[in-house]
Formats: C-alpha cells, structure tokens, sequence
C-alpha cells in the first residue's frame, strides 16, 4: 500500500488537510502513484495539474480527471510562486514534473510524494512534516506568570 494524505499550504506555511486563506495550494496524494495539485490560478488555467500519473490514465477510465493543459498550468503555477514566495521558477521546469499524458511514459519518480518533494523544492515552499518524516514542532512549555496556577504559552 503506498502513501495517502491531504495537505493545504495557506498563510506561509502547510495547515493540515484545507485552506482557509487565500492565496493557497492543496496537495493530494493517492497510494505513491498520483499527486494531484490544487492552486488559484490566473489567466486560462484551471488551478489543477497531477504529478506522478494522471487519474485518467492510473485508472484507465477517461472520466477520472479532465485533461490537462501543462503549458497553461506551469505558466500559472509559476506565476502563483512568484505571487508567494518572490521566486521566479521557469514553467518548464515545473512542466518536466508534471504527469505525462501518455499512457506509456514512466512518471519522473517512482513515488507521487518524491516528486512533490522536488516541486515544493523548486517554489521555495516548506515541506510537510509528513513528507519528510519529522515530528510536528511541539507546542512551546506554559510560562508561569506572576499569579499562582496560571499559565501562558510564551
């Protein structure tokens, strides 16, 4: 069984599964073969593009996903980094990481996750905790203020 998760990028930093602020990204991984790859969009673009391999094609059913149009996403996914992060990434770059449409093409990494990896990489984002295997930062220790048994968080 390969990875599953759900993760949305809002206000500087990974949020969990959905974003409440604008402008935000949202990332899902399905079983290590699909990343499917959420984003506001500007200009033609959908806001939608997949790494790994297509749901069209992973589930040999044309109904699965829409095609996609790479050149229009990779300008639009680089033009919402550079609105994010100031980065200025080339759209093919991001276009070489996108699933091919071709049912016999091998994705760029054996894993979805590793390639989105690579992509967050690329754009200047953080990691998810769950991509790199870290411990979610814990919570700093209660600072004891001056009246006894009350706590803040510093």
């Amino acid at each position: 069984m390969g990875f599953f998760g759900t993760f949305a990028y809002s206000g500087a930093r990974f949020v969990g599964e959905s974003a409440e602020a604008s402008p935000s990204l949202v990332i899902e991984i399905h079983d290590s073969d699909i990343a499917t790859i959420d984003f506001e969009p500007s200009g033609a673009a959908k806001g939608r593009f997949y790494l790994g391999t297509e749901p069209r094609i992973y589930f040999e059913d044309d109904a699965a996903s829409a095609p996609v149009d790479r050149s229009a996403e990779a300008a639009a996914f680089a033009g919402w980094i550079r609105r994010v992060t100031a980065r200025e990434v080339a759209p093919e770059a991001i276009e070489q990481l996108m699933a091919s449409e071709d049912p016999e093409a091998d994705p760029v990494d054996d894993f979805a996750e590793d390639t989105v990896q690579t992509l967050l990489t690329l754009a200047g984002l953080p990691l998810p905790n769950a991509l790199t295997g870290a411990e979610p930062a814990a919570a700093p220790p209660p600072v004891p203020v001056k009246r006894k048994g009350w706590f803040r968080r510093g």
